[in-house]
């Protein structure tokens, strides 16, 4: 995702590297660059030619620090524009009423069915819910009520329905009435779309909303549409007065347009954005985390998210430790191997990684990392401790219990004690974490 716009803008930062300051002359040139990026990245005009306007007088103005290099300096205040312009901080859900609504709208084909079971498992998992209640009051596409009560069985939330209905208002207000009665703390509205905009689904959208009277109202659009989820969310946001979007399908060929774009159309905040398949790939949109993915600066905010939510402070603690003395075990590797595995596939993590985009385009074999995982599973917890000699006998036994060969175990056992070797022969670990500011896991 966003692979041409963050190349053109990478492509800046080399081309200011040999100017020794930034001047009207070549701060118009780099504008001109980033001016045709946008608009190639399908951002509205409009909103680009506010951006260029914004990036434009604040490097001739007299904010320009100057202890960095002209392409740092000006991609620098390039970031900060367009965190700014897509809300500047994170937008937080606004659960009110008894029980609060969330209602979702959009086209058809946005995911809007999927990401309500997200946000319902989101809500749940972040502790801001205990009982949530999902209304399938999608009534025109023939599988959204099977869809939405598959995806509830699979986060095992209940799903309220009325197949034989009719009247997705009627399904509403039935839904609202459960909930209530029933003491659910969230109801959460997944609404019908069409392929496009018509005063058939926003009378029907508005009709719900009085019933429903909703504290959210949050637009779902497909990122891979570019300026058409824009023109969408902009005639949404005129009929229903939208509280915030989603933006799905980021993990995608995505240009990147939409998501610097809805925020300064509508003048409501992107809350959330959707990144992958799977019922837990959802995460808060923030605007300095999509600053600098466009900028090719990877994803650091969000992947220490992921990092905090699988591995705790303690753990982190303890391992370090353990590294610090070379004392780590097998059992230590198997934990952290199922820990990255939690946080998503190895490409994408890498993808997050500072400089290291690049590498999302590369074919890794992620089997080796479960075939290592197999092997240390097919171990004694005495093997896995190290208190026990891995004999030619015992390696045998694990190649077969793991379905690898000799050549994989000794492959394993040769390069966990190098690694161990490294981490004894390594003096200087307090001196390398000065330069690093600090504890290596802090």
């Amino acid at each position: 995702m966003l692979g041409a716009l963050t190349e053109k803008m990478r492509g800046l930062v080399s081309k200011l590297a040999g100017a020794k300051k930034l001047t009207a002359e070549n701060i118009s040139d780099a504008v001109s660059e980033v001016r045709l990026a946008l608009l190639e990245a399908d951002v509205n005009y409009g909103v680009a030619k506010t951006l260029i306007k914004r990036v434009k007088e604040k490097a001739l103005g007299d904010e320009v620090i100057k202890a960095v290099t002209p392409g740092q300096q000006f991609i620098k205040i390039v970031h900060e524009e367009l965190v700014s312009l897509m809300g500047g901080g994170e937008a937080e859900l606004k659960l009110e009423g008894k029980p609060p609504v969330i209602m979702l709208c959009g086209l058809q084909g946005a995911g809007k069915t999927t990401h309500s079971a997200k946000l319902a498992r989101y809500l749940k998992k972040k502790g801001l819910c205990k009982k949530p209640l999902l209304a399938a009051c999608d009534l025109q596409r023939p599988a959204a009520i099977e869809q939405l009560l598959t995806l509830g069985q699979q986060i095992e939330i209940p799903v309220f329905s009325l197949p034989a209905e009719k009247d997705p208002i009627k399904v509403a207000r039935h839904a609202l009435e459960k909930a209530k009665k029933e003491d659910f703390d969230v109801l959460i509205v997944d609404t019908a779309g069409r392929l496009h905009i018509d005063e058939e689904l926003m009378l029907q959208l508005e009709e719900i909303k009085k019933v429903l009277q909703p504290s959210e109202i949050i637009f779902v659009a497909n990122a891979t549409t570019g300026q058409d989820a824009v023109n969408s969310a902009a005639e949404f946001n005129k009929r229903m007065a939208i509280t915030g979007s989603i933006l799905t399908m980021l993990d995608g060929n995505a240009r990147g347009g939409a998501a610097i774009s809805i925020r300064e159309v509508t003048g409501a905040p992107l809350k959330f954005e959707g990144i992958g398949e799977k019922v837990d790939d959802l995460q808060v949109f923030n605007p300095s985390s999509m600053a600098h993915r466009i900028l090719g600066m990877g994803d650091t905010i969000n992947l220490v998210k992921k990092a905090q939510e699988h591995i705790s402070e303690e753990e982190a603690k303890n391992l370090e430790q353990k590294i610090r003395s070379a004392t780590f075990t097998y059992e230590d590797y198997l934990k952290q191997i199922q820990a990255v595995k939690k946080m998503g596939s190895l490409k994408s993590l890498l993808g997050m990684l500072p400089g290291m985009s690049a590498l999302k385009s590369l074919e890794i074999d992620e089997k080796e990392f479960f075939k290592i995982e197999a092997i240390i599973l097919s171990m004694t917890p005495q093997e896995r401790a190290e208190s026990e000699e891995l004999s030619v006998s015992r390696r045998k036994r694990i190649a077969k219990g793991s379905g690898t060969g000799m050549e994989d175990i000794n492959k394993l056992v040769k390069s966990f004690k190098q690694a161990k070797q490294f981490f004894k022969n390594m003096p200087n670990m307090k001196n390398l974490e000065k330069m690093m500011g600090g504890s290596l896991w802090r």
